[in-house]
C-alpha cells in the first residue's frame, strides 16, 4: 500500500473482541445484512401483485397506483449516494439500525394505510429507509470481511440482490392469494425485525473520520440527476417520450448530471465521488456490466409476465413460480462466481457470464411460440440466470475494489444506483420495444373486428384477451392473433437485448477489469493515468 494513503483497519465485532471476526461471527454478519437486503429488494417488486386490489379499494387511478409503486424506487435511487456517504462518516452500524427502524415503521403504516395518499407517504418513508440500508449492507461486507473471504460474501450479497426481487414477488403473490393484499407487507416487516435483532447483536461498527465537510452540493446534484433520469424512464412509456413533463424531467436530470460531474472535478479531495476513478477499468467495466445486466433482467420480467398470464393463461402466482428457475440459477452461480474468478480471472468470468446471458436471450427469441408454452422459454431463462449470476459478482467486486476502504459506503451506493438506473432503463426500453412490436404485428390483422374492439386490442395482449368474448365468432381468432402478435413483439425485444449484450461482451472482453490488477486497485493505482489516488477520508476508525 502506498505511503500517502490513510491507514486502513478491519472492523471488529461490537462485542469488543479484538482482531478479525472469526468464521461464526462473519457468518452471522453475512446473514444479518442479507436479510436486511432481502427486505429492501422484496419491496421493490412485491407491490406489483396488488395493483388491482389498491385501485378497487381506494378508487385510485392507474397513474396513482403506479406512483405508489414507483415512488419507492425513485426515492431509494435518489438518496443512495448521499446516505451511503453519510454512513461512512456517521458509522455504518448506526445508519443500518436507523434505516431498518424507518423502513419497518413505514411498512407497518403502509399495511394499515386508509387511503392512497397515506400509502404514498409510507412508500416515500420506506424509500428513505431503504436508501439507508442498501449501501450499508455491502459496505459492511467490504469493510469487515478479510480479503480471502470477501469475494464469497459479495457473491451471496449479489445473489440476494439479483434473485431476491423474484423471490419477494412470489412470496407476496402467495400472501395475496391466500390472505389479503395488505398482508404482503408482513414479509418485509418480518425480515426487518429479524435483521434488526441480528444487526444489534452481530454487526460491527466502523466509520471514517475526515477533515473535510460533507459534500452537500454534490449530494444534492446527484439526487436531482437520479430523480430526473429515473422519472423519465418510469413515466415516458405512460405519458409519452415527447410529452412536456418527460422532456422537462430529461432536461433537469441531464443538466444536474453534467453539473455533478463538473462539481466533483472541481472539489477534488473532498468530493462525494471522485469521477476520475471511472478511468479505471474495474469501475467503468463493473458499472457498465451491472447497468446492462440488471436492465435486461428487469426487461425480461416485463416480457415474461404477460406471456405467462395473457398467452399461457396462468395466474399471477403461477407466473411468479415460473420465474423461479431463473432466480435460483442466478443466486447459485453468484455464489460460485468468486471461485471461478479466482481461477480464470474476473474479466474472463464476466465475459462468460455476459455471453451466456446473450445466449439465453437468443434462445428465447428463436424458440418462443404460442404452442410451445413454458418449455419454449425455459432453456433461455436458465442460461440467462447462470449468465447473470456469473457476471454480477465480479462486477460488484470491481466497483467496490476501485474505491478506498474509507469510501465503501459510496462504492456500495454507486453499485446500487447503477442497478436501479439499469432496471428503470431496461423496463422502459424492452417494454417499449415489446409494445411497438405487438402493435406493428397486429395492426393489419384486425379486419372484420368492430372498430372499438380493434382499438382496444391494439393496446396490448391482455386487453385483446379481455375484449375478445364481445366479438362472438371472432373471439378465438382474435385471441390467437393477439397472442401471436405478442410473440412477434417479444422476438423483436429479445433480439435488441442480444445486440446490447453483444456490444457489452466486446467491451468487457477488451476493456474489462484486469484479471491481475486487484492488488493495484487496492493500492490506489489509477490504471488509466498511472497516478496514485487517495481516499477522501484521512483515517478509518473502528468503533
Amino acid at each position: 500500500m502506498s505511503d500517502n494513503q490513510p491507514p486502513q483497519t478491519v472492523a471488529t465485532p461490537t462485542s469488543g473482541i479484538g482482531g478479525t471476526p472469526d468464521a461464526r461471527q462473519l457468518r452471522a454478519i453475512l446473514i444479518a445484512v442479507s436479510i436486511a437486503l432481502m427486505a429492501v429488494i422484496a419491496s421493490v417488486s412485491g407491490l406489483n401483485v396488488a395493483q388491482t386490489h389498491m385501485a378497487v379499494e381506494w378508487g385510485a387511478s392507474q397513474t396513482t397506483v403506479l406512483w405508489i409503486i414507483n415512488i419507492y424506487t425513485l426515492v431509494l435511487a435518489a438518496l443512495l449516494l448521499p446516505l451511503g456517504a453519510l454512513g461512512d462518516r456517521w458509522g455504518r452500524k448506526p445508519m443500518l439500525v436507523a434505516g431498518l427502524i424507518v423502513f419497518g415503521t413505514a411498512g407497518v403504516v403502509a399495511g394499515l394505510a386508509p387511503s392512497a395518499a397515506v400509502m404514498i407517504g409510507a412508500r416515500v418513508a420506506a424509500g428513505v429507509g431503504a436508501a439507508m440500508i442498501m449501501p450499508i449492507t455491502l459496505a459492511v461486507i467490504t469493510s469487515t470481511f478479510p480479503e480471502e473471504q470477501r469475494g464469497k460474501a459479495i457473491g451471496v450479497w449479489t445473489g440476494v440482490a439479483g434473485g431476491g426481487g423474484i423471490l419477494g414477488m412470489f412470496l407476496s403473490a402467495l400472501l395475496v392469494d391466500v390472505a389479503d393484499w395488505r398482508w404482503l407487507f408482513t414479509l418485509p416487516v418480518a425480515l426487518v425485525v429479524v435483521a434488526l435483532a441480528m444487526t444489534v447483536k452481530s454487526v460491527p461498527n466502523s466509520r471514517e473520520h475526515s477533515a473535510h465537510s460533507f459534500d452537500i452540493v454534490g449530494a444534492s446534484l446527484s439526487a436531482i440527476a437520479v430523480v430526473g433520469l429515473i422519472f423519465v424512464l418510469q413515466e415516458g412509456p405512460e405519458r409519452g417520450w415527447t410529452a412536456p413533463v418527460s422532456l422537462i424531467g430529461l432536461a433537469v436530470g441531464g443538466v444536474a448530471a453534467v453539473a455533478f460531474v463538473a462539481w466533483e472535478l472541481h472539489r477534488r479531495d473532498a468530493s462525494l465521488l471522485d469521477v476520475r476513478l471511472f478511468r479505471r477499468r474495474g469501475l467503468a467495466g463493473g458499472s457498465l456490466t451491472l447497468l446492462v445486466v440488471f436492465g435486461v433482467q428487469a426487461g425480461i420480467a416485463v416480457v415474461l409476465f404477460p406471456f405467462f398470464q395473457a398467452v399461457l393463461g396462468w395466474s399471477g402466482l403461477l407466473s411468479t413460480v415460473a420465474m423461479m428457475p431463473m432466480a435460483v440459477m442466478m443466486m447459485a452461480t453468484s455464489g460460485l462466481a468468486p471461485k471461478m474468478a479466482a481461477r480464470v480471472g474476473a474479466r474472463s468470468t464476466m465475459t462468460v457470464g455476459i455471453a451466456l446471458s446473450a445466449l439465453g436471450l437468443a434462445l428465447m427469441a428463436l424458440f418462443v411460440s404460442v404452442d410451445g408454452g413454458y418449455l419454449s422459454v425455459l432453456a433461455g431463462m436458465l442460461a440467462m440466470g447462470i449468465g447473470m449470476g456469473l457476471s454480477m459478482t465480479p462486477s460488484t467486486e470491481a466497483i467496490t475494489g476501485s474505491l478506498p476502504r474509507a469510501a465503501q459506503g459510496v462504492a456500495s451506493a454507486l453499485n446500487d444506483v447503477t442497478r436501479e438506473l439499469g432496471t428503470a432503463l431496461g423496463v422502459a426500453m424492452l417494454g417499449a420495444l415489446l409494445a411497438n412490436g405487438y402493435r406493428g404485428a397486429i395492426a393489419d390483422k384486425l379486419d372484420g373486428i368492430p372498430r372499438g374492439v380493434a382499438e382496444t386490442a391494439r393496446q396490448g395482449v391482455a386487453n385483446a384477451v379481455e375484449v375478445a368474448p364481445s366479438t362472438g365468432s371472432h373471439s378465438r381468432d382474435l385471441v390467437h392473433t393477439a397472442q401471436q402478435s405478442f410473440v412477434d413483439g417479444w422476438q423483436q425485444a429479445m433480439w435488441a437485448g442480444v445486440a446490447v449484450m453483444g456490444v457489452l461482451l466486446v467491451y468487457v472482453a477488451l476493456r474489462g477489469p484486469r484479471d491481475s490488477g486487484s492488488a493495484a486497485v487496492a493500492d490506489g493505482v489509477d490504471e488509466a493515468a498511472g497516478t496514485r489516488t487517495t481516499g477522501a477520508a484521512e483515517s478509518a476508525a473502528v468503533q
